[in-house]
């Protein structure tokens, strides 16, 4: 080690070393927290845009779902009449319910929420209710929905003109709470 003796002002014997060793390794306490900082902006920024995606998915995931049940109720029952009762028994042992549904039991169907899923026959079509769907997954799946006869929750606001606008689905979804909103989809 190279050592260099430096006089000062007042003639007192001063010591400074030229090694690479001796000098400052790593960053500083400051810095290490800017480091943290900004890691933690970049995760907090990716999970905000995971979270949209995911309920996007689920939105994306819900309409086939519906739309999948749409198709296997009218084909199951192609020139006879609705049966005024529940639907899914027959539906399920058609196999004709789409596996992304949960089935607690041989009668009933769950949804991604944990909300019932019921298919009911009337005496001019049918419904297809879900329960506990999230305000913004119900907006974005509302929004554009077409060859319904009608859709509403609980009777309220029914979107009765398609396709759906989101001016409708606003209307339509407004349980923005975890409950979530209970769609009621018709058609005949």
């Amino acid at each position: 080690m190279k050592c260099k003796y430096i006089h000062s002002k007042k003639d007192h014997l001063a010591i400074r070393s030229d090694s690479l060793l001796a000098r400052q390794q790593g960053a500083s306490l400051l810095e290490g927290i800017a480091y943290l900082g900004i890691a933690a902006i970049v995760v907090l920024g990716a999970v905000s845009l995971l979270t949209g995606a995911f309920g996007s998915a689920k939105a994306n995931q819900m309409t086939e779902e519906v739309v999948a049940i749409r198709t296997a109720v009218r084909k199951l029952y192609i020139g006879q009449s609705y049966p005024t009762s529940s639907l899914v028994p027959s539906l399920l042992l058609a196999n004709a319910i789409p596996n992304t549904l949960a089935r607690p039991t041989n009668t009933t169907l769950s949804n991604s929420w944990g909300g019932a899923v019921t298919i009911v026959g009337t005496s001019t079509g049918f419904t297809i209710t879900y329960n506990a769907v999230p305000q913004d997954v119900c907006v974005s799946m509302i929004s554009g929905a077409s060859g319904w006869t009608q859709i509403d929750q609980g009777g309220n606001n029914p979107i009765t003109t398609f396709p759906a606008t989101v001016s409708n689905a606003n209307s339509l979804c407004t349980v923005n709470s975890a409950a979530g909103n209970s769609i009621t989809f018709t058609a005949s």
